[in-house]
């Protein structure tokens, strides 16, 4: 794989592989049973880099995830678009490195093989098994040409497709796969075409049996899985799903959809909002050139405005708003404009003659800064670098709107762009919608369904706020000194992060040849290992190199048995089983370049390296029967890592964002909890109104001396009673500096710490921060006001136990705080005592209850 995949990701692979393996065995098996199962992931989790994970396993094998290759493995990735398909390949070979360009085909009208061959992706889409396409033209169920069979076969074609289809299931060295991708769209209405050709698939029809193996992909799969459950004669594996909460964490989701609407509910605002989004559009590029020329790292964004239009579009209408775009905006050249509509030609709007382009396409032609659309980048393929859209759909349609906004939310470097909520949000306009609609579209994003997952943040007409003037600089360099934590994640392996660490630092010439320092330190660890233990090594070594065997013998006259036992010579396929057993140990890359540094220590490696590489590799294979070379090799890839960490922690601090990403994704590579330090918020966008149940709007309160500000100095919050009785109490303080409210969300300027619920390990992001002067200097207390109702409240609790024990150095203060009969009450969570009392609770509201409380001030 050329992207190193995230946790979720990983472990989204691994279950659909273990899947794939079940379905595979009951094929092949003695009752050919079908399978089918589904992949739930949310728009922008990634599911083609999966899919290229998937497939490489499939195809070649893979000892990371203890996958074995499918030799017969056929797949055939089916949907309802092939703008769609031709995407995915593109996207399978931009994120593989095994899988090759001749690998992945689509099927064309002309296609005419017998059976698909194996170890390929095979594109069909259903257009190209509609009746009136040239593939299925005089199959079986060709009923308007029945009789002229195969006469009427066009091109004098020897197979139609169901044949080949039908040939490839029945060849019993192959099994065929089904990817069947936005898998909820191809399960339609009961007598379309569209569901009609996919039940075919699935359930067989005609002489033509179903596809053994089927996966279905999409952001909700609820009607798929329903349909397998009544799918004939065909079992369901496990649904693998991947947590929403995961994907936003990991910064390839935009943080924030910001909703412009008209404040009065009359009126033609059109071309009001749409200068409004012109303006955006063009601060959002100078905001993205100026990031781009800061960072100095050549990675450009160029910001993309989509037009949504309805299914019957007013000409003139477009023409008027693209007339105000280029009045307001005079140096975008009119040539930046095109269309994706489904006519395919070129489109007059007013004086404007606007071109068609293929929707796929719209992502890496940067010449293009307006999309005109319909509905048809509402569903199926995604353009992160679009940020704004204006929608003249009216307010019906806001299943669209929400469709629409859903493609728009991956990030266009994907990442997240540290403290910027300009850069990790989406706007959208909507002149033809009333605030009791939109109130519906924010419903529709924040819960999801059908092609829209649910989203982050959705503010309605927010403001933005930038650092405030007033905060000394002392105050910002203790801000990023702060340790946020990381989640662990789940069967993370030190010495991948070792060599991944090994790798960055090289690139970045902060440790020239790293990798082999690497390599070396842990080749040196597995040679101690060894003469640690050498008469061990030695009996398991003799082990692998035989295999013990019993013969029974049964004598006919005497009807008795008895057991010899034999003893073998091991073959190649033994040590190389015992060889991969290690390998998962100590990682295929360190396996291999040991065994070559021991095959050079040979005496023999003079005469003959090829004898010294096969005693080497048979060396390497004994490893993992010795006791503890698992945790004792993970504890010293651990050792170094984070020693190389600490050792080049300022320095990587130095280096542009997204190099600083890439450390911090490798920090984060751990089954334990990870500091990582905190980025200054260069923009926040907050809501200054909130609207009320009977449909009136307030303004959201604001206060004084927060870190970020409006031009007035004055930053918006909804705070609950006990958080403006604790901010209040705080700027009573002697040396009160300032305040942070720190984000409830996974942006790298919001402080986490790890806590454990059950088997999960989750993040707590205490409310406040706040900056005193003391003795000259400047401190820093959390003050986290929580209730006690919830269920994860004493898990949260002892997660900032743990949290002040190791790093209490970093804070004047760590209080949580709660309310209790009417009286504040406060834990202070650098005292000792009052850990040790948090820790063995069993629930919070007897903690804050008891003599280790005291009361708030």
């Amino acid at each position: 794989m050329k992207f190193t995949l995230k946790d979720y990701q990983d472990k989204a692979v691994r279950d659909v592989l273990v899947n794939l393996q079940i379905a595979r065995e009951d094929w092949h098996g003695r009752y050919k049973r079908k399978n089918a199962f589904s992949l739930t992931a949310a728009t922008g989790a990634g599911k083609t880099v999966m899919a290229a994970a998937v497939f490489e396993a499939l195809f070649h094998g893979d000892d990371g995830f203890d996958f074995d290759r499918d030799p017969g493995a056929v797949v055939l990735w089916f949907s309802d678009d092939p703008s769609l398909n031709e995407q995915t390949r593109f996207r399978l070979l931009e994120a593989s490195d095994r899988l090759r360009y001749t690998d992945l085909e689509v099927v064309a009208n002309t296609f005419n093989r017998s059976k698909f061959n194996p170890g390929k992706i095979y594109f069909l889409n259903t257009g190209k098994l509609s009746k009136n396409s040239l593939l299925v033209r005089g199959s079986d169920g060709d009923e308007e040409y029945e009789g002229t069979f195969p006469e009427m076969r066009p091109d004098l074609r020897n197979h139609t497709i169901w044949e080949t289809i039908r040939n490839t299931i029945e060849d019993p060295a192959l099994t065929l796969y089904l990817v069947q991708d936005e898998a909820h769209r191809g399960i339609g209405k009961e007598n379309s075409e569209k569901s009609t050709i996919v039940k075919r698939l699935i359930n067989g029809e005609k002489g033509v049996p179903g596809i053994p193996v089927v996966w279905g992909i999409s952001a909700t799969v609820e009607r798929f899985n329903k349909a397998m459950e009544g799918a004939q004669g065909r079992s369901t594996l496990p649904a693998v799903t991947v947590d929403t909460s995961l994907v936003q964490d990991s910064g390839l989701l935009k943080d924030t959809i910001v909703l412009d609407i008209p404040e009065e509910s009359t009126g033609d605002f059109d071309t009001v909002l749409v200068r409004r989004a012109a303006n955006k559009l063009r601060q959002s590029t100078e905001e993205w050139a100026a990031y781009t020329t800061q960072q100095e790292n050549g990675e450009t964004v160029l910001p993309l405005m989509v037009l949504q239009v309805p299914n019957t579009p007013n000409s003139n209408e477009i023409g008027r708003a693209l007339h105000t775009i280029f009045e307001l905006w005079r140096d975008l050249p009119e040539t930046s404009v095109a269309h994706v509509f489904g006519e395919h030609k070129t489109q007059a709007f007013g004086k404007y003659s606007v071109p068609y382009i293929e929707p796929q396409r719209v992502q890496h032609d940067t010449s293009i800064r307006i999309l005109i659309a319909k509905d048809a980048i509402s569903t199926g393929w995604d353009c992160p670098r679009a940020e704004v859209m204006v929608s003249f759909r009216p307010a019906s349609d806001r299943t669209y709107i929400a469709q629409m906004l859903g493609r728009m939310v991956r990030t266009p470097l994907a990442r997240r762009i540290p403290g910027n909520d300009r850069l990790n949000s989406v706007d959208c306009l909507l002149p033809r919608f009333d605030k009791k609609t939109v109130a519906d579209v924010v419903k529709a994003l924040s819960e999801g369904g059908g092609d829209t997952p649910p989203t982050g943040r959705i503010l309605m007409n927010p403001k933005e706020m930038k650092p405030n003037p007033d905060v000394p600089q002392m105050v910002w360099n203790k801000f990023v000194l702060l340790p946020s934590q990381t989640r662990p994640q789940r069967g993370a392996k030190p010495a991948i992060r070792l060599t991944a660490l090994a790798h960055e630092l090289a690139s970045d010439g902060l440790l020239p040849g790293a990798g082999g320092k690497a390599h070396a330190a842990m080749h040196k660890m597995l040679d101690n290992f060894i003469a640690e233990r050498e008469q061990a090594f030695t009996e398991k070594r003799a082990a692998v190199m035989t295999v013990d065997g019993r013969t029974i013998i049964f004598s006919m006259q005497s009807h008795q048995t008895r057991h010899d036992l034999f003893q073998a010579d091991a073959d190649d396929a033994v040590v190389g089983d015992a060889y991969r057993h290690t390998a998962r140990i100590i990682t295929p890359d360190i396996a291999r370049t040991y065994t070559i540094e021991r095959a050079k220590r040979k005496p023999e490696a003079a005469d003959d390296f090829d004898d010294a590489l096969i005693e080497a590799r048979e060396d390497v294979a004994a490893l993992h029967l010795l006791e503890n070379l698992q945790i004792l090799f993970d504890a010293e890839a651990k050792a170094l890592s984070d020693s190389w960490f600490s050792e080049y922690r300022c320095q990587i601090k130095e280096l542009p964002h997204d190099r600083q990403e890439a450390y911090r994704q490798i920090v984060a590579l751990s089954t334990e909890p990870q500091d990582v330090d905190l980025a200054l918020p260069v923009s926040r966008v907050e809501q200054t109104k909130v609207r009320e149940g009977n449909g009136s709007e307030t303004d959201v309160p604001t206060y004084q001396q927060h870190l970020l500000c409006d031009e007035k100095g004055l930053y918006p919050s909804e705070l609950k009673s006990w958080e403006q009785a604790v901010l209040s109490s705080e700027m009573k303080r002697n040396g009160f500096k300032c305040w942070y409210r720190n984000p409830d969300r996974p942006s790298q300027d919001s402080l986490g710490i790890a806590y454990t619920n059950g088997n999960d390990t989750k993040i707590v992001r205490p409310d406040f921060i706040f900056f005193a002067e003391q003795d000259e200097t400047i401190v820093v207390d959390i003050v986290d006001p929580h209730g006690f109702h919830l269920a994860d409240a004493l898990p949260k609790l002892q997660g900032l136990a743990r949290y002040a024990e190791t790093h209490s150095q970093f804070y004047r203060r760590i209080e949580a705080v709660a309310e209790v009969e009417g009286n504040m009450r406060v834990l202070n969570l650098t005292n000792p005592d009052v850990r040790r009392a948090i820790v063995g609770a069993t629930n919070a509201e007897s903690i804050y209850k008891s003599a280790v409380a005291g009361n708030y001030s």
